[in-house]
């Protein structure tokens, strides 16, 4: 059960990242004026989208917290870097966002990182 923990706190923490970056990306670029600023965010903040990224945020950390009662951090912990791994995949496929060698390599280094530590 423990590793259904961590998948938890690894599917809510993409979840809300790839959702806020979805809206984002529909309201366009943050305006130059203070004041149009804070209208801006101010409107992403009452998006119900953008409140289940926040939502899934506090989500991801109560399964957290249930992991951490079945495993040491220093296991757990770079199970986490697996959601780097998936928003990067999910951003090529749903945004569209380019790909690099550099990229995959980071990413290779991520999942090697991972097995190495298991």
């Amino acid at each position: 059960m423990g590793y259904a923990y961590i998948f938890g706190t690894i599917f809510f923490t993409v979840y809300g990242q790839l959702i806020l970056k979805w809206k984002i990306d529909q309201y366009g670029g943050l305006p130059e004026l203070w004041k149009d600023k804070v209208i801006f965010l101010l409107q992403l903040l009452l998006n119900p989208f953008i409140l289940s990224g926040f939502l899934s945020a506090f989500v991801a950390s109560i399964f957290w917290m249930a992991a951490m009662t079945k495993f040491d951090i220093s296991y757990a912990y770079p199970f986490m870097s697996l959601s780097f791994v998936l928003v990067f995949l999910l951003s090529v496929f749903m945004f569209g966002e380019p790909i690099s060698l550099k990229k995959v390599m980071g990413v290779s280094f991520i999942v090697i990182g991972i097995i190495v530590m298991r």
